[in-house]
């Protein structure tokens, strides 16, 4: 009952402007499940291997993201299911995916992920790689892919204006882009940030411990 309980006190906290993804990763089936029948459809997952392992064995009308780092030599075990992935984040990366969708005939929804924090762990694009990529693609460049949107992660610190000061360079870049061409989701927010980046102009957060608690790291 926990997750069930996480899961409506979540939903509660988000205007309906807001897609809720839930972040599965390393959790079991069953808590999958046991959202899904509480109406969720989105949820997100970081390897393409646990991908792999959970996706035959679940509805087929969820929207699975891929959320986290992707090497170029993974895209085609994903490229046949996948709804979107969030974390493009290099030119031969896009070049991968575009060439897997012209394969399976559809078009993948991709979000280009951009370095906001300071941490050195993070990955992204520069601000100009960014613009540089949405400029090709408006070009007619990677046209079996839909870049549909940002996606980025504000350094984990305690430093609330940091991450607002973060996340607002992210709504900076979006509304610039949108400009040019109309973009539909803006990523960013997590478990215990969600609330600031709503605040700073979110319509899409990943949220996966406030709703399947802490994750077990030993996977």
């Amino acid at each position: 009952m926990e997750i069930t309980e996480n899961y409506n006190t979540i939903k509660k906290q988000l205007p309906s402007s807001v897609e809720l993804v839930a972040v599965s990763k390393t959790h079991p089936v069953s808590a999958i499940q046991e959202v899904y029948e509480l109406g969720q459809r989105v949820f997100g997952e970081n390897k393409v291997q646990e991908l792999m392992e959970k996706y035959p064995l679940l509805p087929k009308d969820i929207q699975w993201h891929l959320i986290g780092h992707l090497q170029t030599n993974k895209v085609k075990y994903i490229a046949e299911f996948i709804d979107t992935i969030q974390s493009v984040d290099s030119e031969k990366l896009l070049l991968e995916i575009n060439k897997e969708s012209h394969k399976h005939n559809r078009k993948i929804k991709v979000l280009l992920q951009v370095k906001i924090a300071e941490e050195e762990s993070k990955f992204g694009l520069e601000i100009a790689e960014a613009k540089d990529l949405y400029q090709q693609y408006i070009n007619g460049n990677f046209p079996d892919v839909e870049i549909t949107g940002l996606m980025g992660m504000a350094t984990f610190t305690d430093d609330e204006q940091q991450v607002r000061k973060e996340f607002s360079v992210l709504k900076s870049l979006f509304d610039e882009l949108n400009h040019k061409k109309e973009l539909k989701t803006l990523s960013m927010g997590m478990s215990d940030d969600f609330p600031i980046a709503i605040d700073c102009g979110a319509n899409s957060v990943r949220v996966g411990s406030a709703i399947f608690g802490r994750r077990d790291y030993s996977k």
